[in-house]
């Protein structure tokens, strides 16, 4: 049952945790556009940019939403933009079993903030591998891959 003493608990996994996996996913695709000779830029959040870091844009809103955009793969081909477009799963899936050995390790203490990073990271890798057409402009992981696979443009899907 949710309790008062629950909400500095609530306040910490929306306005820390959260992000951090978000940030975490987005530095998968990042980290493998960069691998394969990309450029790339990741946005945490929407609204008005608080601040800008390098290729890494955090704007006020920083809850909301994140996102990657990459260009100029040196190595451009099939398995280049699913290795891209997996990256944020393979780094939420990463953290989450480098975590869970720790733990069994008791190199960290077992937490209820360590199991929200868990299920946030599960939450993001379940919702990255459903195929889902957002809007015009923005695909899921998990659709993006299927489209490669297909050879089909992702923001040609539905239309």
């Amino acid at each position: 049952m949710f309790e008062w003493n629950d909400l500095i608990t609530a306040f910490w996994a929306f306005f820390l945790i959260l992000p951090i996996v978000s940030l975490i996913h987005q530095l998968g695709h990042w980290t493998m556009a960069k691998v394969l000779g990309g450029d790339s830029n990741l946005v945490i959040g929407r609204g008005k940019t608080l601040v800008t870091f390098g290729p890494i844009t955090i704007k006020r809103i920083y809850i909301a939403d994140s996102s990657c955009s990459y260009k100029g793969l040196k190595i451009n081909n099939k398995l280049a933009h699913i290795l891209v477009h997996s990256g944020g799963i393979i780094f939420n899936l990463s953290t989450m079993l480098i975590l869970n050995l720790f733990i069994s390790m008791n190199i960290i203490p077992e937490t209820s903030y360590f199991y929200q990073f868990g299920y946030f990271s599960a939450y993001y890798v379940f919702f990255a591998l459903l195929p889902i057409k957002y809007n015009d402009e923005h695909v899921s992981d998990g659709l993006a891959i299927y489209e490669i696979l297909r050879d089909i443009d992702p923001k040609d899907v539905f239309d």
